[in-house]
Order: C-alpha cells, then sequence, then structure tokens
C-alpha cells in the first residue's frame, strides 16, 4: 500500500512548479485529478513536443510531472462549472493551486470559501512570492525568481558575470518543498483532525535553496565569491580541462585532498596540503592549480576518474544527460521508469528515494487533455445527459476520442 492511496488532490496547477509538487504525490499513490480550462490547456503541453506526441499535447515540459493524473476540463467562470469544482472539494483531501495570488478568491474559491465545503482541507497556494508583500501580487516564472532571489548573481565566475541555472531548478526545488509541506499537514490532521492553509512562494523556496549563502552573508556582511566551476579556497575541488573531456574534482577534506596528490604521483605535496586548515589551502590556490591543470591534461577524464575514486576521491567526468541515462547505476536505480504495458516505453522521472515496499511509482501515462472529464464527472454522479449538454454549452471539455 503507497503512503497516499486513499488521497485524493484537486490540482488547479500549470507550466511545472504547481504540477512537479502534485505529481510527486501522485507517484505515492494519490488520485489527483488535474483542472484545466476547455480553451486554455496548461501552456507547456505542446513545449518541446516531436510528432505525434504535439498534436496530442505532450510533449515532455508537460509529461515530465504529469503522470499518474487524472485530466478534466472545466470553465471555473461558470455557474455550473464551480458547482462541478464545489463537489470535486467536498470529497477532495487536497487543493494545490498556482493561480495568481488573489485569482481563486476572485472565483469564489478562497480558503474561506472551500472550508465552507470541505472544513478539514488540505490547501496549498504556490506563488511567486507569496500571498502577501509589497509585490505579492507579481507574476513570476522560474528565470525571474533565478534573478530576484540572488541566485543566478551566485551562479557563474568574475568574467561571466551572473549565470541562468540551465534547469528550471527553483520550479522543482519549489514542488518538491510543497510536497513535504503537503505531505506533512496530512499528518498533522491525523493529530488533530484540522485542515490546513499552506502559503508557498518560489521565492522563499530558493532562498531555502540557498541557505550556506544566506548565512556566510550574514557572519560576514559579503556576498560569497562567484567562483564557477572552481573553488575560491581548494584548488582540489573544482573543474578541470583533461586530454579529452573534462573532470570535476572533490577534494574538500584534508585526507582528500592528501589522497589526491598521491594519485597525482607528489605523495609529499600531499602529505603538506593535507596537514593544513581549510583556510590555509587558499595560500596554495593559484600556484595548485596550475599545477593540477597541467597534470590532469596528461590522461582522459575517464582514465582520471577511475584514478581518483580508486585513492578514495571524489571526482566524476562531466557527462551530458544521455551518458547519464545510459550509466549502469542510473539503471540499477528506480528514479526512472516506465509504465507497464506501454507499447512505445516512454520512460519518467519518478523520484529521487527508494521504499522497501509502497513506494513511489508510475502505473498510468500523462493524460491527453480532458481524458478523464466523462470518467469524473461520472464519479460526482452525473448522468451521460448532463456530460454532454455541459460539453456543448462549453462548461467542460472531453476528450472526443472516448466514448461514452
Amino acid at each position: 500500500m503507497q503512503p497516499f492511496s486513499d488521497i485524493t488532490v484537486v490540482d488547479l496547477t500549470h507550466v511545472i512548479a504547481g504540477p512537479f509538487c502534485t505529481y510527486q504525490l501522485a507517484v505515492m499513490g494519490a488520485d489527483v485529478i488535474k483542472i484545466e480550462p476547455p480553451a486554455a490547456p496548461d501552456m507547456v503541453r505542446a513545449r518541446g513536443a516531436s510528432e505525434p506526441f504535439g498534436e496530442e499535447g505532450l510533449g515532455p515540459m508537460f509529461t515530465s510531472q504529469n503522470a499518474n493524473k487524472r485530466s478534466i476540463s472545466i470553465d471555473l467562470k461558470t455557474e455550473q462549472g464551480k458547482d462541478i469544482l464545489r463537489k470535486l472539494l467536498g470529497r477532495a483531501d487536497v487543493l494545490v493551486e498556482n493561480y495568481r495570488s488573489g485569482a481563486l478568491d476572485a472565483l469564489g474559491f478562497g480558503y474561506k470559501e472551500v472550508q465552507e465545503v470541505n472544513p478539514d482541507i488540505i490547501y496549498c497556494s504556490m506563488t511567486g512570492f507569496g500571498q502577501q508583500g509589497p509585490i505579492g501580487n507579481r507574476t513570476a516564472y522560474d528565470n525571474v525568481i533565478q534573478a530576484y532571489s540572488g541566485l543566478m548573481s551566485a551562479s557563474g565566475d568574475a568574467d561571466t558575470g551572473p549565470v541562468k541555472v540551465g534547469p528550471p531548478v527553483l520550479d522543482y526545488g519549489t514542488g518538491i518543498q510543497a510536497a513535504f509541506a503537503i505531505s506533512a499537514a496530512l499528518y498533522q490532521r491525523t493529530r488533530t483532525g484540522m485542515g490546513q492553509r499552506i502559503d508557498i512562494a518560489m521565492l522563499d523556496s530558493a532562498i531555502m535553496l540557498m541557505s550556506a549563502n544566506v548565512t556566510y552573508f550574514d557572519q560576514n556582511g559579503q556576498l560569497m565569491p562567484r567562483t564557477g566551476n572552481m573553488s575560491a579556497f581548494n584548488a582540489g575541488y573544482g573543474c578541470y580541462p583533461t586530454r579529452e573531456g573534462s573532470i570535476m574534482i572533490g577534494a574538500y577534506t584534508g585526507a582528500q585532498v592528501r589522497n589526491m596528490w598521491i594519485a597525482l604521483g607528489d605523495p609529499e605535496h600531499g602529505e603538506t596540503l593535507g596537514s593544513l586548515q581549510p583556510g590555509a589551502m587558499a595560500d596554495h590556490l593559484q600556484q595548485d592549480s596550475a599545477r593540477l591543470a597541467s597534470i590532469l591534461l596528461q590522461k582522459t577524464a575517464a582514465e582520471w576518474e577511475n584514478i581518483l575514486n580508486d585513492h578514495r576521491v571524489p571526482a566524476a567526468r562531466v557527462r551530458a544527460i544521455d551518458e547519464t541515462l545510459a550509466e549502469p547505476q542510473l539503471e540499477s536505480r528506480s528514479v526512472v521508469q516506465s509504465v507497464d504495458q506501454d507499447p512505445g516505453n516512454q520512460k519518467f522521472p519518478v523520484a529521487s528515494f527508494r521504499y522497501d515496499h509502497g513506494g513511489p511509482r508510475i502505473n498510468r501515462l500523462p493524460p491527453v487533455f480532458a481524458q478523464h472529464t466523462r470518467e469524473v464527472m461520472g464519479d460526482l454522479g452525473y448522468n451521460e445527459f448532463q456530460i454532454e449538454e455541459m460539453a456543448a454549452s462549453g462548461v467542460i471539455a472531453i476528450d472526443p476520442s472516448i466514448s461514452a
């Protein structure tokens, strides 16, 4: 049995952060019902899609965080649409939304209104800046929060200046933190019987992901040095070119620095550096970086990866995603899974952890738009005539490929 196998989640989210949050609940067994407006499906459905996935609205930006969900389309600006949502909320355990701050209140589905329908619901709002504050009503995406939060300024080096992190890490980081908050609130409810209002901001999540940078500034009154792929304190903690490819070395402790120089053929220098206090290694930074750069050019990154790790020094050849996905180590894990009986054998990242039993898994492909409208409406007690009538009037959208 999975942890959330008896939990129903109403998913009023779009793009990445919100859907990734509900996806994490879905892979742990929750019944996640994703609601999209009839005239405006999730905007990332077709992003980056190849044929035939693009025609079905199943691009990678959508499918990567929407497996295991059921898709229903409702126009929440209509009274009938609002009635459908109220029925859903009356049966739900969790509502997750990432509308602009105040937008759901304007539709009549603020926390107080939803509490009247379902007093013990967990109501989670996800926004760029939070539900209050001088700019709480601004909309934002990952790149904007990277700029506002200081993450961009902490990336890159002195020559490049601020650099945006490639993948939308704040979207995913916010989604994970929201899923944790919801999980904790569900556990809290088992002890108190009370629902919960959760307000999570991408900005706040970004700050949590930079905790060391924040406390460094608090203690020193200065920003952490922007050093790109290198360290400002230790030559053995950085990325170097080799005869073929690049190698990232993580010689952090004194013992690791000592072992690194042993592996490089200079045990005497390793003994000298290994006995120093961490801060004192910075005195050797420029000279040691030049020596490392020269020595590492003698072999390939793949060779150095094996040599350094054999000497208990963390190191990895810099890989592209396609190379990583082909690695036996990743194949030995369950982070990437496929759905049984999927003829296309599509694979999706699922979760960053494993359980001995009842753990994260996917058993349903990401839904096409409105794929489960008929099914969910039937669950709520609507008959086929009512469903067809509301579809004809635009209150709901139904997948035409699924017959009554």
